[in-house]
């Protein structure tokens, strides 16, 4: 049997339908709504998000009079928009970040897992597309000159001497490019796949010829110059050591 309230007293079960609701199919009223938001003063503080949805109403404060009440609303309204989007982008970037991270991780893995010279440079340009998503990964060695012998390895193109220079610039370690048409003297028979690349350069030793390491993707946007080249730098580090340490070259 349902008591009468009192000090400590459970509601009546009329006053209960008035605070959760009324019967099923039946509107509830905006006495009922303004009864339990005074009983419940912390409800928008746990469900801030229900503000957004909120019309307060102007008030006429007269000609020529501004309702500030009104204004600070609509600006703190779209105030908390702007937050909720730089939030939204904020995660989105973090998983990104994470996914890249993730990527070269693996890709320095299956370098240093290579058996010989050429399955390292067979990792590097085909393994890597794959584990980088990518379409087109070289690897170019520049010539000392017209009479320079060519490379004999599978899979490392001969650029011609100052191509680094000109592609990233003098004095760069990277370049990245967010709408590109592929250079056949870069990735050879895949240019017509890229549309966008990163370069990089390769300070293999103070014995060797300039090299470039060089990614492509059939993305427009997939490299481009506001993006962050920690790791894109580290994997060329780690594909510069491999390098020294196959060929037993000096630092």
């Amino acid at each position: 049997m349902t008591q009468n309230r009192r000090d400590g007293a459970p509601e009546s079960a009329g006053r209960k339908r008035a605070v959760e609701g009324t019967a099923a199919g039946e509107p509830v009223s905006a006495a009922q709504v303004a009864d339990y938001l005074r009983r419940h003063p912390d409800f928008f503080g746990r469900n801030p998000d229900l503000l957004e949805e909120m019309q307060p109403s102007a008030r006429d404060c007269g000609e020529g009079v501004v309702d500030l009440q009104q204004y600070i609303v609509e600006h703190l309204r779209a105030e908390l928009t702007g937050l909720a989007a730089a939030r939204d982008a904020l995660v989105v970037t973090g998983r990104n970040n994470l996914s890249a991270q993730a990527r070269v991780h693996k890709a320095t893995l299956a370098l240093l897992a290579a058996k010989s010279f050429e399955h390292f440079i067979e990792t590097l340009t085909t393994d890597l597309t794959v584990i980088l998503d990518l379409d087109v990964v070289t690897i170019g060695v520049e010539q000392n000159g017209p009479d320079s012998a060519r490379a004999q390895t599978a899979g490392v193109i001969c650029l011609e001497q100052g191509t680094v220079d000109r592609l990233i610039g003098p004095d760069q370690a990277i370049a990245l490019r967010e709408t590109v048409e592929g250079d056949p003297a870069v990735f050879g028979p895949g240019a017509g796949l890229i549309a966008s690349d990163a370069l990089l350069r390769l300070s293999i030793s103070g014995t060797t010829p300039t090299a470039l390491l060089a990614l492509g993707s059939r993305q427009a946007d997939q490299f481009h110059p506001g993006q962050g080249t920690e790791l894109l730098t580290f994997l060329a580090r780690v594909v510069e050591s491999c390098i020294r340490g196959w060929l037993n070259l000096p630092e």
